[in-house]
């Protein structure tokens, strides 16, 4: 077990860094492999998992807005519930501005 009170800051925070990184996979994978049965399962009843969800009639789907400075794989349309990853990096500081895909001017 690792003492967090003998950590730096930054070590506190690349750890904190880590475990998001660790959890984001690891509920990746979990609903990966959710998705996988459900498919299965649909097509053992002859039927696409689109088929049953409706989720191919026309679902507007908005466009990134914001993008992770280290993970460009992180985005969010700025629509919703903000991200873990947009919240802590606003709270630490950084400017929303400079999270914008499109930079305006």
């Amino acid at each position: 077990m690792t003492d967090l009170n003998s950590m730096s800051l930054d070590e506190l925070k690349k750890l904190r860094k880590d475990v998001d990184a660790a959890i984001r996979s690891f509920e990746d994978r979990k609903k990966k492999a959710a998705l996988a049965e459900l498919e299965a399962k649909a097509a053992e009843l002859g039927f696409s998992l689109n088929d049953l969800t409706g989720a191919a009639r026309g679902r507007k789907v908005n466009p990134p807005k914001y993008r992770h400075p280290e993970n460009p794989t992180l985005t969010w349309s700025g629509r919703g519930r903000q991200p873990d990853w947009y919240k802590d990096l606003v709270n630490s500081g950084t400017d929303p501005e400079s999270l914008l895909i499109v930079k305006a001017g």
